[in-house]
């Protein structure tokens, strides 16, 4: 890429750090604004009892310098983040808590042992952690970010286009989540920054995040689909354009290993808790999940403990928490119905079809065979003298990397803004299938924080902000949707209180 491109991209870059930073030292400042102000609804966060286990004995108890700061810090640790913070300081005690994916306690023991030990004399061992929990989430929010504009900028093709929707992220409602001690943050990380080396070329680098964002949150398994979206497309290459059976077959069999290793992570943490509470129990003994023919743990804990169902929230009472998810879950309707309409032939055939509804004339965006560079001008120029009759031309540049290459159209090229590209139908078929589940299956006031990583909402949304006439209306509607949530967030979260 030239330097002329690369040059701004890196100043655009370097924005989105700044303002990722800024939008986490507003958090957090709020955070301590709203807990200087106002008594919290629950006070029970310091409490700190021994854990069960002999494996994790307490840590010493030091004579603690600062405790006043110590005390303060653990005021924090409110909602999930208790969880977060007891499973890295005793390990999986209860049954629920498994619940919860070790991804996160496992960063925190890390760095709490490391980097941050020296502060145990000074604060105590639980500040450390939480402390560790807040440094590990809000470093990664900011790389998220960055690989949130990242991915916008390929998939858009429309830099500053990728600029707003990226500052619309940095500032999103579900920030407050981004700065606790919760899941949210490595997600978006693993979730975008796999996306990005994938349509970058890099798939096996993708699986190994994808596969991770299994370990932070258990619905970063279906980032698995973007893995079948590539593999449809590399197999219809192999089959209809190259005529390589066997290509399509190996192509077939990559793609299934693949999205195995992504599910192994999240698979394994199920053997694990069904290990240490079924085994070596007699059936009377055991809990009813361990007795089913596929013991699946998470799916008990959810439904027994927190009442998780197809429609088992859809109550009268619940009409409150309808209300306060209605904003992203609209947003995110509009934003489907927005891609579908924008290209429908494009959406409907998976990227099969082109927007003038013929059949794809060549390479998939995502191919697994190496082409030479020597060789791109010749097969431009003949693919273009047999299809001049039949299609419009497109010309393609390719990108190698290792064994991939990612191919893109002229016109779709960073040159030549266009909205709409063929990867964005898995990105849409995502946002699509997390936002039914938010709605019909999972508490629905959690689906500001669960679709918050969802890059087509603020695609759209930024799309929006310049539509000719209308930007300035909704501008204002969707700034003020983020700033009141911020503030709510940061003040009702903080102090215990309820907030999505």
């Amino acid at each position: 890429m030239s330097k002329t491109l690369e040059s701004p991209r890196n100043h655009q870059t370097l924005k989105i750090i700044k303002s990722a930073i800024t939008s986490r030292l507003l958090l957090l400042s709020l955070i301590l604004l709203w807990r200087t102000l106002i008594d919290p609804y629950d006070t029970s966060s310091p409490l700190d009892p021994d854990c069960l286990s002999t494996d994790h004995q307490q840590q010493e108890r030091h004579v603690i310098q600062f405790p006043r700061i110590g005390s303060a810090i653990e005021d924090s640790i409110v909602w999930d983040s208790v969880y977060f913070v007891r499973i890295a300081q005793c390990g999986y005690e209860y049954e629920q808590t498994y619940a919860f994916l070790p991804l996160l306690p496992a960063c925190v023991v890390l760095l709490s042992r490391t980097v941050l030990v020296p502060l145990v004399s000074v604060i105590g061992h639980r500040a450390v952690l939480a402390l560790a929990g807040y440094l590990v989430n809000n470093v990664a929010f900011v790389l998220a970010a960055v690989y949130f504009y990242r991915v916008s900028v390929i998939i858009l093709k429309d830099p500053e286009a990728a600029f707003q929707a990226s500052i619309l992220f940095c500032f999103n409602p579900a920030s407050i989540f981004y700065s606790s001690i919760y899941t949210e943050s490595l997600y978006a990380l693993l979730s975008l920054g796999g996306l990005y080396h994938l349509i970058s070329g890099a798939s096996n680098v993708a699986v190994l995040w994808f596969a991770l964002s299994g370990c932070a949150r258990s619905n970063g398994v279906l980032n698995a689909g973007y893995l079948c979206f590539q593999t449809m497309h590399q197999a219809y290459d192999a089959v209809f354009l190259q005529k390589r059976a066997h290509l399509a077959v190996k192509v077939l069999i990559v793609g299934a290993l693949r999205c195995i290793c992504i599910f192994i992570p999240f698979i394994a943490f199920q053997a694990y808790g069904y290990y240490n509470i079924c085994h070596g129990h007699s059936l009377d003994e055991t809990r009813p999940w361990c007795k089913a023919k596929i013991p699946l743990l998470y799916s008990y804990i959810q439904s027994h403990y927190w009442g998780v169902g197809f429609l088992r929230y859809f109550q009268l009472k619940q009409l409150p928490n309808f209300l306060v998810a209605s904003p992203i879950l609209s947003l995110a309707v509009c934003s489907v119905l927005h891609y579908v309409r924008s290209q429908p032939e494009i959406f409907f055939s998976l990227g099969f079809r082109a927007s003038n509804g013929e059949k794809r004339p060549t390479a998939s965006p995502l191919s697994l065979d190496r082409v030479p560079e020597s060789n791109s001008s010749h097969l431009k120029e003949k693919s273009s003298a047999k299809m001049q009759d039949k299609y419009t031309v497109r010309q393609r540049k390719q990108r190698i990397k290792g064994d991939n290459y990612v191919l893109l159209d002229e016109y779709d090229s960073l040159e030549k803004p266009r909205y709409l590209s063929t990867f964005i139908v898995p990105c849409t078929l995502h946002l699509l299938f997390m936002a039914a589940t938010a709605f019909f299956v999972m508490h629905v006031q959690v689906s500001t924080r669960f679709l918050s990583a969802s890059p087509p909402l603020y695609w759209f949304a930024s799309r929006l902000l310049t539509s000719p006439g209308t930007g300035k209306r909704w501008g204002y509607m969707i700034w003020t949707y983020s700033t009141a949530y911020i503030l709510l967030g940061s003040l009702l979260f903080s102090n215990f209180y309820p907030f999505t």
